[in-house]
């Protein structure tokens, strides 16, 4: 017998693939379910083809935000001590916790009967709204007429990953598509030189739910964010290795993608195509991404009114260059910083110290980001959200009954503060309403999936019927719940 070759043996294996399989066999039984899946397909209006085309735009309605600047505040900032103020809370400081708070529930740490602990912020009204801030936001306390507060989100995880999976894939569960690739797939973006969503990372860790937040799942993995650094290039391989030029990277992309082109051929497999449209974007984004992420030309009293340092890594570095990303024509930047964890185990995480400098580390950018935005008339199409992935106890944290040496609060998924600006938002406004001590929202109750429903509402979006066909049931964002607040809608 005659023996084969290396390269006919692989050519041979290669074709010896499930998918080939399915392909050929036209009147097998893969051939038969995947024809049922092909006649569960979405609605014609939500069909497109994988071809990571920038330009496509499956908006429903004309939305009146363009594009979005999400701000999540990893490990879950206490509302107790920034935005929901509870002066009955403060008058039970010290004092047991009632058995009704306690029995039946689940907490992350605290165990026994913890004791009540009042907010440690000073609090006051601001602006012609009155809405109530406290002294940890000072700079930000200036612009809260520009801002719609959400004071009763609610969820149902009380764990980090989990949470923050929830807030920003809509399932606790890894694999879905983040909030950010749903709308990069239905809106593309404005600009083919950028990734239509990129992530930007402080603190001392990234966040607890991993890159998964900003996956793209079940999506075409062009739609993914792009996660850029703040040391060396602002995107990995962004730059050529040594010895090899711009020319001669253009020509092995174009042999690649020939490559890829032909396997498209005889595969047809969509993920091939978005690989194509990758090696395109990465060539292109070497012109693009060197001055789009970088600070360092921007005016001196841009730097004063944001609090910036170029070379450094902060949070306000990466809020100004998320203004920038947006007004080069970024669809979604996705903001995590890390650090909000304020458990009351050591200073770093005591409501009074570390909790405290965290705050003072935003609050500048924060509000920079606003008053910038809507000085450069960007305001009115960019939708600002700021929030974590649930809230923190109206009572202090203890560990197995035992008092911590600082002041902490546990894991609250029933109650939480969220607040968003621009992109159509109403201004000066405060929704729902949590009892005398923040415990339970008794007015106006919000669901994860309803803040979810608004957003996509505001750029253009049904979010019941802006679904993807995967694995013969159409999914999205919301998953089978979740209503637009309208209230939140100027």
């Amino acid at each position: 017998m005659k023996q084969m070759s290396n390269e006919a043996i692989f050519n041979q294996a290669q074709l010896n693939t499930r998918r080939l399989f399915l392909k050929d066999c036209a009147l097998g039984l893969g051939a038969l379910a995947l024809g049922n899946l092909a006649s569960c397909s979405s609605p014609p209006s939500m069909v497109r083809k994988v071809t990571g085309d920038s330009k496509s735009n499956l908006a429903m309605f004309p939305g009146q935000a363009k594009q979005v600047i999400y701000l999540h505040m990893a490990g879950a900032p206490s509302q107790l001590e920034l935005f929901d103020y509870k002066p009955t809370l403060a008058k039970l400081d010290g004092q047991d916790c009632p058995p009704s708070l306690l029995e039946g529930k689940r907490f992350a740490f605290i165990r026994g009967v913890p004791k009540m602990l009042g907010p440690l912020g000073t609090f006051k009204q601001w602006g012609e709204s009155g809405a109530w801030v406290s002294d940890f936001l000072p700079h930000f306390s200036n612009m809260v007429d520009e801002v719609t507060f959400v004071k009763s989100v609610h969820t149902d995880q009380f764990n980090h990953a989990p949470a923050q999976l929830l807030m920003q894939t809509g399932s606790a569960q890894l694999g879905r598509p983040s909030m950010g690739s749903w709308i990069t797939y239905g809106l593309g973006s404005e600009n083919e030189n950028l990734p239509g969503f990129m992530v930007l990372t402080s603190g001392k860790s990234d966040p607890d739910g991993g890159k998964a937040l900003w996956g793209s799942g079940f999506l075409p993995s062009v739609y993914q964010g792009v996660h850029c650094r703040s040391e060396g290039d602002p995107v990995l391989y962004l730059s050529n290795p040594d010895g090899m030029s711009r020319e001669l990277r253009k020509a092995s992309i174009d042999a690649i993608n020939k490559v890829n082109e032909i396997s498209h051929a005889t595969f047809r497999d969509p993920e091939i195509l978005t690989r194509i449209k990758q090696y395109e974007m990465a060539y292109r984004m070497q012109i693009e991404v060197p001055g789009v992420l970088s600070i360092d030309q921007e005016p001196q009293y841009i730097h004063e009114m944001y609090g910036t340092e170029p070379g450094k890594t902060s949070f306000a570095n990466n809020v100004l260059l998320a203004r920038k990303m947006v007004e080069n024509g970024v669809r979604f930047v996705q903001l995590y910083d890390w650090g909000w964890d304020a458990h009351g185990t050591n200073a770093e995480s005591a409501l009074d110290e570390g909790f405290a400098d965290k705050c003072r580390s935003i609050d500048r950018p924060i509000a920079a980001l606003l008053k910038d935005l809507k000085q450069r008339g960007m305001l009115d199409e960019t939708l600002v959200v700021w929030g974590g992935e649930f809230g923190r106890t109206p009572m202090q944290e203890n560990r197995n009954g035992v008092d911590l040496p600082f002041k902490g609060r546990d894991h609250h998924p029933y109650a939480y503060t969220l607040w968003m600006a621009g992109g159509g938002i109403r201004q000066g406004y405060t929704h729902g309403e949590t009892d005398e001590i923040g415990y339970y929202p008794i007015r106006d109750q919000v669901s994860v999936y309803d803040i979810q429903a608004t957003i996509l509402n505001q750029l253009g979006f049904d979010h019941e019927k802006f679904t993807y066909q995967f694995q013969g049931r159409d999914f999205r964002l919301t998953d089978v719940e979740g209503h637009v607040v309208d209230q939140l809608i100027a």
